[in-house]
């Protein structure tokens, strides 16, 4: 009943910046925490951030903490992941994540309910 739609991912070169989006739509947004995922290549999907419904309150991975950070914009039902001095670690596919019956900012897989697509970000050295 929720539908996600990732964009923004791209190539970009080592140090560069990416803003990726995550537009909602087939539910109460506001009520949402929101998350960012990523999956690279051999790799399980990892948490990367998350942002309560009100936007107070937010988490982070230790391996983007510093240079990422997790938005939203309630009134456009829409969560941004603004991302900086990338590396090529960075490389994955991002995907975008809706806990419709948020307790705390969630970082386990299992906490969510909806998932979107995902959009691929590649950083090259």
């Amino acid at each position: 009943q929720v539908h996600l739609v990732e964009s923004g991912g791209g190539l970009v070169q080592a140090g560069g910046s990416l803003r990726l989006s995550c537009a909602a739509s087939g539910g109460t947004f506001s009520s949402y925490a929101m998350g960012w995922f990523r999956q690279a290549p051999g790799k399980e999907r990892a948490f990367v951030a998350a942002i309560r419904s009100s936007g107070r309150g937010t988490a982070y991975a230790d391996s983007v903490k510093g240079r990422f950070t997790i938005a939203r914009d309630n009134a456009k039902n829409t969560v941004y992941l603004q991302m900086n001095s990338l590396k090529p670690e960075d490389t994955a596919v991002y995907y975008c994540a809706a806990d419709v019956n948020p307790v705390m900012v969630p970082t386990r897989r299992n906490a969510y309910d909806y998932w979107g697509q995902g959009t691929q970000v590649t950083v090259s050295s």
